[in-house]
């Protein structure tokens, strides 16, 4: 995970802020925020995680997968791990 620790505190600052609208959609739904609000707000974390997501994946490919050193047996290994791992973000 080199690749991640390399922009680590971009992404830290990503997930301290879906942190900051997670507690922000606590509030709303503790305070019975109307509806369309709530639902905004998921839908900017849903966002904001999606966006971290991609970035994060984007990474990973350029690292793991366009190394030209790799096998073609590490190189499937690798894809079927990620196309796993997508599988259940998609659910």
């Amino acid at each position: 995970m080199a690749h991640t620790l390399k922009g680590s505190k971009k992404l830290l600052t990503r997930i301290r802020r879906i942190q900051g609208q997670a507690t922000a959609l606590e509030r709303a739904v503790e305070q019975q925020t109307e509806c369309l609000a709530v639902l905004q707000q998921i839908a900017a974390i849903r966002g904001a995680v999606n966006g971290l997501m991609s970035e994060v994946l984007e990474d990973h490919l350029r690292e793991h997968l366009s190394d030209p050193t790799l096998d073609a047996k590490t190189r499937a290994a690798e894809t079927d791990a990620i196309a796993a791992m997508l599988r259940s973000y998609l659910r």
